[in-house]
């Protein structure tokens, strides 16, 4: 039997397009499952940090995002409305469409409540902190069985109790513990980071931010927040004592940063 009889066969014609079907079937959902999830579709969040929310709202726009207020908080030097933190931070990468979530700076503090923090997990603490409108300040480690345990929560070195109420904005330490056979972490690279996600990365290391040297071009805070880190040190992924400094250099030229002059 030749090729065209085999073809004019009502079984091959059928089975043809049963096989034509179902590929045309999962072709289409492919399609629509791409469109639906936006799938290969990210973008970088854009850094919308000392924009109001309208002007945040505009950059968002234009970068294929949303943006909501979540939460609120008081930096005396920041101008009043401004975007002091988001989350996701500027540089990640989402999903078009994805909502970004904004804390602003308010006019005047607004009072929060210290929550209980002994007990946790440092990480934990911190992320407690930022909830409750407090900011982490130095991590404080002892010799304690349970390393990056919290120990005590205190304000300006005195102990401050779960329920105290505060102003929003307010520096929290944490005594931490720290066992002498787990002891020691690695230095973030931080070369080419904004100034307050450098920040959280040093924390985030069971480090401390030590000396800070904004150059010439940061003039005002809000050019501080805007700042990246062109130079750190120790340097970047070295091994470093739990609780030990990391110094860091800013500036808003980007021409300063290694990575954008091909400097190692």
């Amino acid at each position: 039997m030749d090729t065209k009889s085999i073809l004019n066969n009502w079984i091959v014609k059928n089975l043809l397009l049963a096989v034509a079907f179902v590929a045309g079937v999962v072709l289409l959902a492919s399609v629509l499952l791409s469109l639906i999830t936006q799938h290969g579709r990210e973008i970088t969040v854009p850094d919308f940090t000392n924009m109001t929310f309208q002007e945040a709202r505009k950059a968002a726009s234009a970068a294929g995002v949303k943006v909501l207020v979540k939460d609120s908080v008081y930096v005396k030097r920041l101008k009043p409305g401004a975007v002091y933190l988001q989350t996701p931070k500027a540089g990640e990468r989402v999903k078009r469409g994805r909502r970004i979530r904004l804390t602003t700076n308010t006019t005047v503090p607004k009072e929060v409540v210290m929550p209980a923090l002994v007990g946790y997990s440092m990480r934990q603490a911190k992320a407690e902190l930022v909830r409750n409108g407090l900011v982490l300040g130095r991590l404080i480690y002892v010799r304690d069985i349970a390393t990056n345990n919290v120990l005590r929560q205190q304000r300006g070195g005195v102990d401050i109790k779960a329920g105290t109420k505060l102003a929003s904005g307010t520096t929290i330490n944490l005594v931490v513990g720290l066992s002498p056979s787990d002891n020691m972490t690695y230095t973030p690279k931080l070369v080419g980071k904004q100034y307050l996600h450098a920040v959280d990365l040093i924390q985030e290391s069971s480090l401390n931010v030590g000396k800070l040297h904004f150059d010439e071009t940061v003039k005002t805070y809000a050019d501080s927040v805007s700042a990246v880190v062109y130079q750190q040190r120790p340097a970047g992924s070295q091994q470093v004592r739990m609780g030990g400094e990391v110094s860091l250099s800013l500036t808003t030229d980007p021409s300063k940063v290694p990575s954008a002059t091909g400097k190692k």
